[in-house]
């Protein structure tokens, strides 16, 4: 069991204001002041979907390594796409025991924002080895998104906004960061991390988990676990939502180990603002800013932060995949 609440969002794919609604609203806003977590049930991803998902993933990950690199992400450009290989990425400046593929929006050579060489931005990788996992990407990204814009509504209510305030000021063309991450499974006395501590950088995740579990939260009293619940979402609130708010929602600190002996899968989608947004506090939010870099798991003041969601996002980007920004987006800090 989790000390993490369940949330039924289902009321929020409807619209006006009704009792549930408004219990959900609620429930959202205690969850994003208290651990900034909470598991989200009455989503809009099927489960069958999930399960064709898994089911390519697991192909995909039992290929030969070389197999693999076919659509490493040096192939994938400026648009960071691709498969990354066992401790090829860095938390804290330490390698993650983990493999993944990096997935976006898919945007063709037409799409203004790939006309304008915006980084992040542009197709996809799939491995022609495992057809299948195109469909069951695409097809996840777009039910998770939908799910995505439906939680921001909540999130504005209980903010005391107009529930289309985000829609309308930061995600009518929301950054889509969508992963899929293979943690080899470890002896319990490894003292490696599939993924250190750290936060996520934008508004919302929203994560769909396989059976094993693995995730903790930095809770108020110390890390507890957040196993996976069947027909659930584990959502969490990332540092630009934590920068809107003044801090009045926070951005909380989470890790991943993967102690069994079977590899885990997990599927992150990253619903955050438009690359070029600009990120300032929430007007009735803006005093309450204030420098916690002392409480923070990387001492960095998120409310300092000036600038667009892409000057936050490359920046943390560059020290994940420092090797690849040197390679692919030279010039870029």
């Amino acid at each position: 069991m989790s000390n993490l609440p369940v949330v039924d969002i289902s009321s929020l794919f409807a619209g006006g204001k009704h009792a549930r609604r408004k219990e959900a609203v609620d429930q959202i806003g205690s969850a994003c002041r208290d651990t900034g977590f909470f598991y989200a049930k009455g989503h809009a991803i099927a489960p069958e979907l999930i399960d064709r998902l898994y089911a390519a993933s697991r192909r995909f990950f039992a290929l030969p390594e070389a197999t693999k690199m076919k659509i490493a992400m040096a192939k994938g450009g400026s648009a960071w796409r691709g498969y990354f290989p066992l401790r090829g990425e860095l938390t804290s400046g330490k390698p993650d025991l983990k493999e993944g593929i990096y997935f976006g929006e898919e945007l063709g050579s037409e799409d203004a924002r790939v006309r304008a060489g915006l980084p992040l931005h542009g197709g996809n990788l799939f491995p022609a080895e495992v057809p299948d996992l195109r469909g069951a990407v695409l097809e996840f990204m777009s039910a998770a998104t939908r799910s995505g814009h439906a939680l921001m509504e909540g999130i504005a209510e209980s903010l005391d906004l107009e529930a289309d305030y985000f829609a309308k000021h930061y995600t009518s063309h929301p950054t889509l960061l969508f992963r899929v991450f293979h943690y080899p499974g470890q002896v319990r006395e490894n003292n490696e991390w599939g993924v250190g501590e750290h936060t996520d950088y934008g508004l919302l995740t929203l994560l769909a988990q396989d059976n094993l579990g693995g995730l903790q939260v930095k809770s108020k009293s110390g890390w507890i676990d957040a196993p996976p619940i069947p027909g659930t979402l584990v959502c969490n609130i990332g540092d630009m939502l934590d920068r809107l708010t003044g801090g009045f929602y926070r951005s909380t600190p989470h890790r991943v180990r993967n102690v069994g002996g079977n590899g885990r899968l997990s599927f992150p989608l990253f619903f955050d603002p438009d690359f070029s947004a600009r990120i300032v506090p929430l007007p009735q939010r803006a005093a309450s800013a204030a420098d916690d870099s002392s409480e923070r798991w990387d001492r960095a003041n998120v409310h300092a932060f000036e600038g667009t969601y892409g000057d936050y996002l490359m920046a943390k980007i560059a020290r994940v995949f420092p090797d690849l920004k040197r390679d692919v987006l030279p010039g870029r800090d």
